[in-house]
């Protein structure tokens, strides 16, 4: 599924605590940059750092409005972070190899 460098983006969206607090204020619908910005206790360039990462990762989605630019959660990047999260902890008895070196 993908390469390892952008499934890779989809975890390095998830290991940031303000970008979790960030997906969170998501959930209730589109939010105009300016909305995210301020409970967050964030400049712009540090909101704009993490929303490019989130963007990067497919979990959301940006649309510029005049000089805002509103995110919404994107639900195609959500599919994709699960199946990618059961494809990589899912066990693939089929590829099972066996070690030179105690035979198991």
């Amino acid at each position: 599924m993908g390469t390892h460098y952008e499934n890779a983006k989809v975890f390095k969206a998830l290991c940031d605590p303000k970008r979790l607090a960030i997906l969170e204020q998501l959930r209730s619908g589109e939010k105009c940059a300016c909305v995210l910005q301020e409970p967050m206790d964030l400049t712009q360039s540090g909101l704009s750092y993490h929303m490019k990462i989130l963007c990067d990762s497919g979990l959301v989605i940006s649309r510029q409005e005049g000089k805002w630019m509103h995110y919404r959660l994107s639900e195609e990047g959500r599919e994709k972070a699960v199946n990618l999260l059961l494809e990589l902890t899912t066990p693939n008895t089929k590829q099972a190899g066996h070690c030179p070196k105690c035979g198991k």
